[in-house]
């Protein structure tokens, strides 16, 4: 089992916590990611981490498509990749919601599904190198040719000679974006993935790969969800700090009528809940939002408690179908616990 080390954005000041990010690496964790809401991008942290790293991988999660163009994705990607001495970077890409999309990046929410297929085929066709890049799209096409474009736009190859095996994850959570992951990426962050999912999973999973041929299957792909661990005496404690989180993207991230997170919260079994925080975070109540949020929920989705509660727990997550697991916690305790039972260590030193 691979691990990552989630940083994610800021919140009012921009800091890093590098020697933890050092010290990740030092237990064999595998990677590093960022994230970008509407503060802090996912991009520049990972820069600054790559002087300062030797060998941990560096990705995004999420870069936001609407944020950059494909081709401006693609050479962040091949800078940061560059300077950390190559292989090391993951772009991963997600579409956001609609309030981000429209109303930070004053870009149309459009039709995602076939956004992320044309911004992937660009990027992979900057990456690689073969000619200059020209893409007919039904949401992206290059040159320009739409609206307002002089129509002399000229397709163009990449100065910079990049690595051209820079993997690409997706963040998707729908079924027939999950079968677009496995078709055109080399990796998933699935939303809101507990063990038990794969179930539901599989078979778009399984979909995907036979469209994009090859012979590509589970074993050429990664699966790696976000947990949160933390080594604690007080697991109604530990619960009790995640419903913040849980009531903010549940009711609050999103329209009333577009919330990924809340359609997740639906599909793992907690309707009413889902329909309960909602109502309550967008009327301002948001004490009573995060008080609605069950124990449930975020204890599945978490290794809490204390050490032989999370290697027992830790038994049902080897066996979910993940191939790697990302901490979204800074705790260095759970690090090191994490780190003896993925078998990290052991890997590095070896």
């Amino acid at each position: 089992m691979k691990l990552g080390l989630m940083l994610g954005y800021s919140g009012a000041e921009m800091t890093l916590p590098v020697e933890l990010v050092q010290r990740a690496e030092e237990l064999g964790f595998d990677s590093v990611w960022t994230a970008e809401a509407y503060g802090s991008d996912a991009t520049s942290p990972l820069a600054y981490l790559a002087a300062v790293t030797k060998r941990i991988r560096l990705g995004t999660s999420i870069m936001q498509l609407a944020g950059r163009t494909p081709a401006m994705a693609a050479m962040q990607a091949a800078t940061i990749d560059a300077l950390a001495g190559g292989d090391r970077f993951i772009a991963g890409l997600g579409v956001s919601g609609p309030q981000i999309v429209e109303g930070w990046y004053g870009q149309p929410w459009g039709k995602p599904y076939w956004r992320i297929r044309d911004y992937v085929t660009i990027m992979r066709k900057i990456f690689e190198r073969e000619e200059p890049v020209a893409h007919e799209g039904k949401e992206i096409s290059l040159p320009y040719q739409g609206e307002g474009a002089l129509g002399v736009g000229k397709p163009l190859k990449s100065i910079l000679h990049m690595n051209p095996k820079i993997p690409i994850w997706l963040g998707t959570g729908s079924e027939s974006n999950v079968r677009l992951t496995a078709e055109v990426a080399d990796g998933w962050f699935p939303l809101a993935f507990v063990p038990g999912m794969m179930d539901l999973y599989t078979p778009w999973l399984e979909e995907g790969f036979r469209r994009a041929g090859g012979g590509k299957s589970l074993a050429d792909f990664e699966i790696q969800p976000m947990i949160s661990v933390r080594v604690t005496d007080d697991v109604a404690g530990a619960i009790a700090r995640m419903k913040p989180g849980v009531a903010l993207y549940v009711g609050g991230m999103g329209h009333r009528d577009k919330n990924f997170h809340n359609d997740m919260m639906v599909r793992r079994g907690f309707p009413e809940a889902a329909a309960k925080i909602q109502e309550l975070y967008l009327a301002g109540r948001k004490r009573e939002a995060i008080d609605a949020v069950p124990d449930e929920y975020c204890d599945e989705s978490a290794l809490v408690g204390p050490a032989q509660r999370i290697r027992e727990r830790y038994k049902e997550w080897e066996s979910s179908g993940a191939t790697g697991l990302t901490l979204a916690s800074l705790q260095p305790e759970g690090m090191e616990l994490m780190a003896e039972l993925a078998g990290s260590r052991d890997r590095r030193e070896a």
